[in-house]
């Protein structure tokens, strides 16, 4: 990256593991701040032992959230480790963690401990419930679970599911991710940080968007409708010749370029589909007529008529062909870095581009407790 990151001069002293945490971290690292991980003895991260696969012993879930941080080895439990712990904490901006709450007042290192000591210090943490919630310990599978999320996942005649990926411990990284950038923005003018509080179950529960105001506005749950939308029609996956693509029609204007660019004009004029509501109304209908149409189409030259006529409409693709695909390739969505002990190390990059640069992998994961002998050293302890 040819200009330097923006969060380039902040510390981030990081207490966090598994992936809520680390993932938020990872974020603030990729955008240029100095990330200190903080493991204990002997596995250190939990997702250092998640696999298969596993690259010489550490699990590959490892590497996802853990590039541009440096690892040192501290036990908190000792009065060595606490105090190396406040001198870290001396010298960083941002404290992150991710325990269950209560758990860092006991270690005499939570929000009161730390930022009554240092007032400068932006102190996150993040927790299934929240500081004010439950105490009681949130797993992604158990927070989508509450949170409404399975409720609206599968087929309409099937059983709730769960996303395919962590997405609650994801999203609350994110959200704990900007709300520090943000909370880091008003201490340039205050010169004082902030206790930011994520609760999975909360962060989770923003999310569900127009689905929640559905609910506010009828009382009533949203029914599921797997790959379908629920207020937009035709909206979602539909057969082809020769399998599954996406295709999203937004707007009415959009119907009949549909109708248009598929030799299908009777269904334009019908006037059971000639608006949204009507098309909703009359789903059941509409989507055996339709697929009639596109199963007449390969794949490849549907989406191309589709792309053609105005229409949005996308292959249904695997993890292998969406890295494979130029679309990606172009964006240097795939980071590549030869490691002295893993061999190549690949993750996945950011979605940003700040003047055009994209996120790099400027760290590689770290190895356990690699650094801890440089970070003593920056604070002027021997260990």
């Amino acid at each position: 990256m040819s200009n330097a990151l923006p969060l380039s001069g902040l510390r981030v002293l990081d207490f966090t593991q598994a992936l809520a945490g680390p993932f938020c971290t990872m974020i603030l690292g990729d955008l240029g701040a100095d990330v200190i991980k903080v493991e204990t003895a002997g596995k250190g991260d939990d997702t250092r032992g998640w696999g298969p696969p596993f690259v010489e012993g550490t699990g590959s879930y490892f590497f996802s959230a853990n590039r541009n941080k440096r690892s040192i080895i501290i036990d908190l439990k000792s009065a060595e480790g606490h105090a190396a712990a406040i001198d870290l904490a001396a010298s960083s901006d941002i404290v992150v963690e991710n325990w269950r709450p209560g758990t860092a007042a006991k270690l005499r290192i939570g929000p009161s401990d730390l930022r009554d000591r240092f007032p400068k210090l932006i102190y996150c943490s993040i927790s299934g419930f929240g500081a004010t919630g439950p105490n009681r310990l949130g797993y992604d599978q158990v927070i989508q679970g509450m949170s409404g999320w399975m409720s609206l996942t599968g087929e309409p005649a099937g059983t709730p599911m769960k996303v395919g990926l962590p997405i609650a411990d994801l999203s609350s990284g994110l959200f704990a991710a900007l709300t520090i950038c943000a909370v880091a923005r008003e201490r340039e003018k205050t010169g004082v940080g902030k206790f930011v509080d994520i609760a999975m179950l909360d962060s989770m529960a923003s999310l569900l968007s127009y689905q929640a105001c559905s609910y506010f506005v009828t009382g009533a749950q949203p029914k599921r409708q797997g790959n379908m939308h629920g207020t937009i029609v035709p909206y979602g996956s539909i057969e082809t010749e020769d399998g599954l693509i996406n295709m999203t029609v937004g707007n009415d204007s959009q119907w009949q370029k549909l109708c248009s660019g598929i030799n299908a004009e009777e269904l334009g004029k019908d006037e059971r589909f000639l608006t949204n509501p009507d098309r909703v109304k009359n789903r059941d209908v509409l989507y055996p007529l339709l697929q009639q149409h596109t199963r007449k189409w390969k794949s490849a030259q549907l989406i191309d008529a589709l792309d053609k006529a105005g229409v949005p409409a996308g292959p249904v693709w695997n993890i292998p062909q969406l890295f494979e695909s130029e679309d990606v390739r172009s964006r240097s969505l795939r980071l590549d870095a030869p490691h002295r002990r893993y061999g190549q190390v690949s993750t996945v990059g950011q979605p940003w581009r700040i003047n055009g640069d994209a996120a790099e992998m400027r760290k590689l994961p770290p190895e356990h407790g690699e650094h801890t002998a440089e970070i003593l050293g920056e604070v002027g302890r021997s260990k």
